[in-house]
């Protein structure tokens, strides 16, 4: 039986080359468990992933106990105080065992306010940009006018407008 090849030749998936950075990444906020972060929504369910995300797990002296913060909008924050027990649970059985002893709750992020005005969008269709100056359209369109191919245009004009768009501010 002749042996299989390897069909990738030299690819490997993004999962695979990003995991170590995330773990790396997401063990400096106290994440052990880097699914927690890369789940959110289905860890702690479409309904509160819509109105708050995992910020930092910090250890008691003791290093049993931790206690989990979660961002939120000062409008949202007494909803999710109502379903901290219910949340706790099932952010521990992401763990296996009981580690988030607590849920804190915060309205601005722990290092600044800057990270706290993020805006919850899990599950939500992003804003469609601004219709581009008809002046950098134009210019785009005329970067991409010889090219035969629909879509290798219209992606070169998408191209040449960002560009373009980002050059004049």
């Amino acid at each position: 039986m002749p042996q299989r090849r390897a069909t990738t030749r030299g690819f490997a998936r993004t999962s695979k080359l990003l995991s170590q950075r995330i773990q790396r990444a997401s063990e400096s906020r106290g994440f052990a468990e880097t699914r927690l972060l890369t789940h959110w929504p289905e860890v702690a369910g479409a309904d509160i992933a819509k109105i708050a995300r995992p910020v930092n797990v910090s250890f008691g002296r003791g290093g049993i106990g931790a206690t989990l913060t979660l961002l939120t909008t000062g409008a949202n924050a007494p909803m999710l105080e109502m379903q901290k027990d219910r949340l706790r649970e099932r952010v521990n059985a992401v763990y296996g065992y009981n580690a988030i002893a607590r849920i804190k709750i915060t309205q601005t992020a722990p290092t600044g306010f800057a990270e706290g005005q993020a805006q919850f969008t899990y599950g939500e269709p992003a804003k469609t940009p601004p219709p581009p100056d008809p002046k950098i359209a134009a210019e785009a369109q005329s970067y991409a006018e010889n090219v035969t191919d629909e879509g290798l245009r219209g992606a070169l004009e998408a191209l040449a407008r960002n560009v373009l768009s980002k050059a004049k501010t």
